[in-house]
């Protein structure tokens, strides 16, 4: 490798999740779109996301032996201070090999190791923060980042400034809809709805599924939908096999929705988990939102993320406590019959969309480190 190739380098770090770690996969490829000769790399932990998802890419990586921060089970902590001691020499390896102008640290645990190693060294750095409550990496490493994109303008009061700090409100980053967007009816002949006026409830709960929406789903099928709901419901790959047999003409029960453009596009209502990246693509549709945040969510970060998106008057807040077979068809039986409600909460959602989020953030850091 060519000491010019290894100057055009920019290091990604962050994963544990598909939050820390899609967001700068959507970065890095947006990079790549504009300027061809810079170099991604990402650095992750050997048991996140990013090891099944990174080898996938087309990106160099390196996955090193990255633990969180066990609270509740204190004695565990060796392992994080042993894979911190190991994963300073291998960054300082990586480093010394790739010579990056620029660390851009994406959240959780797997990016803390290397935005303290860059920082120590005088490597610049920046951070896409995608929740409204920020973790405790990005709290402590915003004082030294050059700048902070945010994916919701409510985390910067919960951020500490420092010389030269700068927040950008970018959102976060997605693969925007496409333009021009399908047509409602192509959209819907997808799923082999007719086009006959009915509501179509899109119903995830992550990648992995949410057994608690999974069974209040179930529940309300068994009850009888209400004429003129269909469901497109997407259990999760683990959860599939309990549900699929709740299969019908007004109920699309799937393991996972790859390419889930195409359950956006049909879509009128969706009732999901309230993640940054799902609101964030939720929001660039301009689909109506009802969240059900995840309890056990760090700090309870989809709570805080919901109501951000509830106060907006983009979404309506399902506690999980809350929420029943009942409960659902109440709330989402009655938005599908509200078109005036529905229309509220669509234009909520699309005040607060960034579909460009990606690109903005990508132009950013290539003026940030002269790549132009």
């Amino acid at each position: 490798m060519t000491g010019t190739e290894s100057s055009r380098a920019i290091l990604f770090a962050g994963g544990g999740t598909g939050g820390h770690l899609y967001p700068a996969l959507a970065i890095a490829q947006t990079l790549v779109r504009l300027a061809p000769d810079v170099r991604p790399l990402f650095v992750g932990a050997r048991r996140g996301i990013e090891r099944d998802v990174l080898p996938h890419q087309g990106f160099a990586f390196e996955l090193l032996d990255l633990h969180p921060l066990y609270r509740p089970a204190v004695w565990r902590n060796w392992r994080t201070v042993r894979g911190a001691v190991s994963a300073w020499r291998g960054l300082g390896a990586l480093v010394a090999r790739e010579r990056p102008r620029l660390v851009v640290g994406t959240g959780g645990y797997a990016s803390g190791a290397a935005l303290a190693y860059a920082v120590a060294h005088g490597i610049p750095i920046v951070q896409q923060i995608a929740d409204s409550t920020p973790g405790l990496t990005a709290r402590w490493f915003a004082r030294y980042s050059r700048e902070v994109y945010v994916g919701y303008p409510e985390s910067i009061a919960h951020l500490p400034s420092g010389p030269g700090t700068v927040y950008v409100d970018t959102g976060n980053p997605i693969e925007p809809p496409p333009d021009p967007r399908p047509s409602r009816s192509a959209a819907r002949a997808i799923w082999d709805f007719a086009n006959d006026g009915a509501q179509v409830i899109l119903i995830f709960g992550g990648s992995q599924g949410a057994r608690a929406i999974n069974d209040a789903v179930a529940g309300w099928v068994d009850l009888g939908l209400p004429d003129g709901i269909k469901l497109i419901w997407a259990t999760g790959r683990g959860h599939y096999a309990g549900y699929a047999g709740r299969e019908s003409p007004a109920v699309r029960v799937r393991p996972y929705l790859a390419p889930i453009a195409e359950a956006y596009a049909a879509a009128d209502i969706a009732v999901t988990r309230a993640g940054a990246i799902t609101t964030a693509e939720l929001c660039a549709w301009g689909i109506p939102m009802v969240l059900v945040p995840l309890p056990t969510a760090a700090a309870d970060h989809q709570t805080a993320n919901a109501r951000a998106l509830e106060g907006a008057g983009a979404a309506i807040r399902l506690s999980q406590q809350a929420l029943s077979a009942e409960s659902l068809a109440g709330i989402a039986g009655q938005l599908a019959t509200d078109p005036q409600r529905r229309a509220s909460l669509a234009a909520g959602a699309l005040r607060r969309a960034r579909p460009g989020a990606a690109e903005d953030i990508a132009r950013r850091i290539l003026r940030a480190v002269d790549l132009r």
